[in-house]
């Protein structure tokens, strides 16, 4: 059956490219609505005509919407292959998935999708072999698929769930508790939680979470979020009762996530301000009834992870003195920096996660972005490294300081997610669950590469492509990046890109700076007034790809998402000829006004921000929207966003597609795809994945010309 259906996609794309090369009919676009209107920056006159098109619920872009939706799916629907990618793209996403086991009370909870199920289902077993039973079903809670599982929590007992659902891929979320003995809900309904878990007290009759106050119901996707609270919701009472135990009206763009550690002694309340990694740290005696908040690291000077702790001392992940990272022992009776302790000192590799277990401490470091897992005694001794499967991306290691087990992920880009048991005492993994998946991994390879960049920097990159590739410069490759945000991008499995792969197509994946793959240092050598190296080292990637022969400016897309979409939109309006298409998915566009919706305050710690006069000059330099030029010859270009999007609004999309449309001078068509009943991406349901891998795999086949590499 392998044979045959993959024999048959690539018939199908074969003679069917061949006699339907790109056309070169132009498109006639939708004419949004303008508005004479102009903004001063710092004595710059800045046009922003589309401005009516944030305002998302308004008639006039609801017009647009459907008439730009009926253009892109007229389009698309003319792609005869399309049809052809979606069924294979069914075919291959079609298997059976596990998540991380966790433990609790003896229980075991993991999250389990048997294949095109739209959300993940939560399972719990009564022990590590036992059958595992249906907790919680996502999919049963809404008609399409479109409410999804975002976070739970386990109680200490394993009797008690909290978990969040969000709907329309919102950030909003509603987190309610269910009895795992029964699986029946309890009373409790707790809402306007957003970026947020919860932590249950040790005599499991309450939790911590971290919420807004609610919104007005009518701006409720696109108003700022400011003001985030502490509290502690205990089990019977209504949310209205909950207790607050943080909140700073001092300074309205602080956030809380409050944890308590294992042994119930302590509070420790994480303090972050936008998206910095930088943090505060503070922590709440609980044994002592109505104990103050003690501002343990109050200087916001470095990320200050808690990892554990032994009585009084802290055991503590940081950067400070460290950029990619050290273990530090804080003995909070005396917390003076002199008193200070370094357990596992910095070495060349990025420290990326840190646990204790089986009086142990497990450390997860990136080397060249690829998982190093090694073991320390609680001196920071090094014991040994585990014996990871191969070179890839391992997740996973929780547990508490005396469990003898733990569980991992590990996947790289042609291997399927599979979790492994870890026996710590023994140091030995086990597969627990291993996926089939419809997919010839053997055809495949991966290396890794170092190309330099505009200024010398050296920058890593994975290239996956069936083994034997001709380097003639006439391969299809979709470069993908992110570089932002401390973000790590690591080998990971993903059902479009092993279609991509099956439909003769090469992945490229750089590390960009603005990432987190070496550290803080790297991290920050792709902010604020350093944004500009991001761009030239994905540049430089797409250089070095043509330069080595993999491909050509005509055979070469590229695809970003977020802070990749930002990625995608500067380097297109930079260097327009280097690409044969662009997909830019919910994009930061509007580089002048991101940080007036919802969250979009907190990354001015990457970007900056407009209001000041000096990162303004960055920010316009660089802003897709605002680097767009009349009469210039743009690549095909695909914008994907959806209506429902709060985290960053499609009203970047929706001004920059419209723009793009404006100024197009060549015959390459300017589509964009808005999907209903969706956000950001989390939680979005596979069909709609599914959907939309096919619309772009169909959209890149047809601009690149794809029929020599699908033979």
């Amino acid at each position: 059956m392998l044979v045959i259906a993959v024999a048959s996609l690539v018939f199908a794309m074969t003679v069917l490219v061949a006699d339907d090369a790109p056309s070169p009919t132009i498109l006639t676009y939708p004419h949004p609505k303008t508005i004479d209107q102009v903004d001063d920056y710092h004595g710059t006159k800045v046009a922003d005509p589309y401005r009516g098109l944030e305002d998302t619920d308004s008639a006039d872009t609801r017009a647009w919407i459907e008439s730009e939706n009926k253009l892109t799916f007229h389009y698309l629907d003319q792609i005869p292959y399309r049809h052809a990618i979606h069924e294979r793209l069914m075919k291959l996403w079609n298997y059976e998935r596990y998540g991380v086991p966790e433990q609790q009370g003896g229980r075991y909870f993991y999250q389990h999708n048997s294949g095109l199920q739209n959300q993940n289902i939560l399972l719990v077993a009564d022990s590590l072999n036992a059958e595992p039973r249906v907790l919680l079903d996502p999919n049963t809670l809404s008609s399409d698929g479109t409410v999804a599982l975002v976070g739970h929590a386990v109680s200490d007992d394993g009797k008690l769930l909290a978990y969040g659902t969000a709907a329309s891929g919102s950030d909003w979320m509603e987190w309610r508790v269910r009895d795992v003995d029964t699986g029946k809900d309890l009373p409790d309904l707790i809402k306007w939680v957003k970026f947020s878990g919860a932590s249950w007290t040790k005599d499991n009759k309450g939790f911590y979470y971290s919420r807004y106050d609610a919104p007005k119901s009518d701006t409720a996707l696109r108003d700022a979020n400011y003001f985030h609270k502490l509290y502690y919701h205990r089990l019977g009472s209504p949310q209205s009762e909950d207790k607050l135990i943080y909140d700073r009206p001092d300074n309205k763009e602080l956030g809380f996530g409050g944890n308590v550690t294992d042994d119930g002694h302590y509070l420790t309340i994480t303090v972050w301000q936008g998206t910095s990694p930088k943090n505060r740290l503070y922590y709440k005696d609980l044994t002592k009834p109505d104990s103050e908040v003690v501002k343990l690291l109050d200087d916001f000077d470095a990320e200050y992870g808690f990892v554990d702790n032994d009585g009084p001392v802290f055991w503590i992940k940081t950067d400070r003195d460290a950029p990619r990272g050290r273990v530090i022992a804080i003995d909070t009776r005396h917390p003076e920096r002199a008193n200070w302790k370094t357990l596992v000192p910095q070495g060349k590799d990025k420290l990326e996660h840190a646990n204790v277990i089986n009086d142990s401490f497990v450390l997860g470091y990136l080397k060249d972005a690829q998982t190093e897992v090694r073991i320390h005694d609680l001196s920071g001794k090094l014991l040994h490294t585990v014996d990871l499967p191969g070179i890839g991306t391992a997740e996973g290691f929780a547990g508490k300081r005396k469990d003898k087990e733990t569980f991992y992920a590990f996947t790289s880009f042609i291997t399927p997610t599979t979790i492994y048991r870890y026996d710590l005492p023994a140091a030995k993994s086990s597969v627990y669950r291993q996926p089939k998946v419809d997919f010839d991994s053997s055809r495949y390879e991966t290396k890794q590469v170092f190309y330099n960049s505009k200024d010398g920097t050296r920058v890593p990159m994975f290239i996956t492509a069936k083994k034997g590739l001709k380097l003639d410069g006439q391969n299809p490759v979709l470069l993908y990046a992110y570089g932002g945000f401390n973000i790590s991008l690591t080998p990971a499995f993903s059902v479009g890109n092993a279609v991509w792969l099956e439909m003769g197509g090469v992945y490229a994946q750089p590390n960009l700076r603005g990432g987190g793959e070496y550290g803080e240092e790297w991290h920050l050598a792709g902010t604020l007034q350093r944004k500009q190296n991001v761009f030239d080292d994905f540049v430089a990637a797409a250089e070095w790809l043509i330069a080595n022969k993999y491909t050509s400016p005509s055979k070469l897309a590229i695809r970003g998402g977020s802070n990749g979409g930002l990625l995608v939109g500067a380097c297109m309006t930079q260097r327009p000829d280097l690409f044969g298409a662009t997909l830019p998915a919910v994009g930061v566009m509007d580089m002048l006004r991101f940080h007036k919706f919802t969250i979009g305050w907190a990354w001015t710690s990457d970007y900056g921000s407009s209001d000041d006069p000096e990162m303004f000059k960055a920010l316009y330099a660089y802003s897709p929207l605002h680097n767009l030029k009349p009469g210039t010859k743009y690549p095909p270009t695909l914008i994907t966003t959806a209506d429902h999007d709060d985290r960053v609004v499609p009203g970047h999309s929706f001004k920059f597609a419209a723009t793009l449309q404006a100024d197009q001078a060549g015959p390459a068509p300017v589509l964009i795809r808005i999907e209903t009943k969706a956000g950001h991406g989390a939680g979005k349901p596979i069909s709609k994945q599914i959907e939309e891998t096919a619309d772009s795999w169909a959209f890149v086949a047809r601009n690149l010309d794809m029929q020599v590499a699908l033979r």
